[in-house]
């Protein structure tokens, strides 16, 4: 990790800190992944798989590219100490749900590197736990390793992040791009950028 990403991974742990202390609370761990997003896909249609790696606090790799429409397998690996989710999502969507991670570590559910899984199971009182079980979502311990399949909706502002209080802040997320796969744009898009390269 750079010195830039580790001064700002240090700050942002600085702000969840206060933030904590702060006493803030969420709307509850029941968020659905939403339309803009996807939806939950079929194993037997996903037409690849790719492997992501979280560290402390970055991915590898940092962005994916997909098609409108492609099923794709997430092998998603926890290589880092902490506790760290993937989670895909719009920036809105990201947003709110960090609220709810927020929560996640008031009530004592995330714990630095571990996940207090009876925690997990606690009724917030409106019918919701914590249990962290969305479809587009994983939350994993160092060393853990789950799979998550999705099904791309059309072309939006979609990313891949950790809410864990402060990663989000601390760069812990990448863009899905979306590519038409119609390779004769492509090639006329690469030409046009070389023309103009080499003016």
């Amino acid at each position: 990790m750079s010195v830039s990403k580790f001064v700002v991974a240090a700050l942002a742990m600085s702000v969840s800190a206060v933030a904590l202390g702060a006493g803030a609370h969420g709307d509850g761990h029941g968020h659905g992944q939403g339309a803009k997003s996807g939806e939950p896909g079929k194993a037997s249609d996903a037409g690849r798989s790719i492997t992501v790696q979280m560290y402390d606090n970055y991915y590898e790799p940092e962005s994916i590219e997909v098609k409108p429409g492609e099923t794709v397998r997430f092998v998603v690996e926890n290589k880092g100490k902490l506790v760290h989710e993937f989670n895909i999502g719009t920036p809105a969507m990201h947003e709110s749900h960090q609220k709810e991670m927020m929560m996640m570590v008031e009530h004592g559910v995330i714990q630095g590197g571990k996940l207090n899984r009876d925690m997990m199971e606690m009724d917030m009182g409106n019918g919701m736990s914590m249990k962290h079980d969305d479809p587009n979502s994983v939350l994993l311990e160092p060393g853990e390793s789950k799979e998550v399949v999705w099904k791309f909706s059309e072309k939006s502002s979609i990313e891949f992040a950790c809410n864990v209080p402060g990663h989000y802040q601390a760069g812990m997320y990448g863009e899905v791009n979306f590519n038409s796969g119609d390779s004769r744009v492509r090639s006329l898009a690469d030409a046009s950028k070389s023309l103009n390269t080499a003016k």
